[in-house]
């Protein structure tokens, strides 16, 4: 029992209506009190010294904080970045100060005001309409006799055929066929071989009138043109629409979903010594520029997902970091897929599959709250089962 003069504090990170309700709050005003204790730091890139400097001097005027280089005062240098914190309603009222300053200072407070209230636009493919309400399951089926986890297990029709109902059933919201392995030091495969392997499968999908989204992992534009047209849904292009040159102008004609990743280098040498100046940082701005480019080749913001790219060109350490950070990509207003299943970062080369999609499971179930929207897996029905219990 505690006695009238003990305090007792807790923390509240979420639910705070909720919270607000049940200490007795004015129901009328909840709305706006949920913002005044919503708190929410952003990065801004780049800005130079009077826009840093306004920009600080708004944030001060409203309570709020602005972090800037040390020789923003002095101007000895002619850009900063800029760490921006305060709760949601002093940002929008910073916002609102910025709209009347020069130095195109409203832009910035549009771009302030998306990144407050921005939410993802359902994605409606086939008969399935992705919400977002909850993370994606994403299975894989590789049809390749070289894949780090399973190459070679579903390389013949009957094995990928019987594999592909089994995901079917274990609940795959989206199944992804590919046919040319990325892994770390694998070569390229031609487009023909690749489609050789694919087309048959997409004939079979759409003669038993599959209604799962049907992903196809390749950087070959001609591919992604042919499997498309045979029926295929997505298009996941590891290198981030830079292998082929035609891809970012194939997929904005075919107006189809598009997975772009983070890669740096090839699979031939991606993970010799990748070296970083700040990761995160550097993964955000290629995704920004990137994304930039699919949209101005026509490709509807709608259909991108981004995907961090765990294992290519990362170190084992740099791959937990990413995960560790996942939610900062949000920021760019994209749905998120995140890749970890049975790759290296799990450091178990040599164990079985059953043991490290235990360890996959283990590291997803950590990002669920983390805004992933789409969780790339070999092992369906074990992520399925993760799912139903939230």
């Amino acid at each position: 029992m505690h006695s009238m003069s003990d305090f007792i504090l807790k923390d509240v990170n979420n639910d705070l209506g909720s919270e607000l309700e049940q200490i007795g709050f004015d129901k009328s005003y909840l709305h706006k009190a949920v913002d005044k204790f919503r708190y929410k730091n952003i990065k801004i890139f780049s800005l130079t010294i009077p826009q840093a400097n306004i920009l600080k001097q708004s944030a001060i005027s409203v309570g709020a904080d602005c972090a800037v280089h040390r020789e923003t005062i002095t101007s000895k240098i002619e850009k900063t970045d800029c760490l921006l914190g305060g709760s949601f309603s002093q940002l929008k009222k910073i916002s609102q100060k910025l709209r009347k300053q020069p130095f195109k200072l409203a832009k910035l407070a549009d771009l302030i005001d998306k990144n407050l209230d921005f939410k993802l636009k359902p994605l409606t493919i086939k008969s399935t309409t992705f919400d977002f309400t909850r993370p994606y399951i994403v299975g894989v089926l590789n049809l390749t006799q070289n894949s780090f986890s399973d190459g070679g297990d579903f390389f013949e029709f009957d094995k990928a055929a019987k594999r592909l109902f089994e995901m079917i059933e274990e609940g795959a919201d989206i199944i992804e066929l590919g046919a040319e392995s990325t892994k770390p030091f694998s070569s390229p495969v031609c487009a023909e071989l690749q489609l050789e392997k694919l087309l048959p499968v997409l004939e079979l999908i759409k003669e038993k009138n599959i209604k799962t989204p049907i992903s196809i992992d390749t950087r070959s534009a001609e591919v992604a043109q042919k499997c498309v047209e045979a029926g295929a849904d997505i298009i996941n292009d590891v290198s981030g629409l830079e292998y082929d040159k035609l891809m970012a102008e194939t997929v904005a004609k075919l107006d189809v979903a598009v997975i772009i990743q983070h890669s740096r280098g090839t699979p031939e040498n991606m993970q010799i010594e990748p070296t970083y100046t700040n990761l995160i940082d550097e993964i955000f701005i290629k995704l920004k520029n990137t994304t930039d480019l699919a949209i101005e080749n026509g490709i509807k913001p709608e259909n991108i997902i981004i995907d961090a790219g765990i294992g290519f060109g990362k170190t084992k350490e740099q791959n937990f970091e990413i995960i560790s950070h996942i939610e900062e990509l949000s920021a760019l207003n994209f749905s998120i897929m995140l890749g970890i299943s049975r790759k290296n970062l799990l450091g178990m080369q040599e164990a079985s599959n059953e043991t490290k999609d235990i360890f996959t499971l283990a590291i997803n179930s950590a990002v669920l709250d983390r805004k992933v929207n789409f969780l790339r897996v070999h092992n369906v029905k074990l992520h399925k089962q993760l799912l139903e219990l939230f």
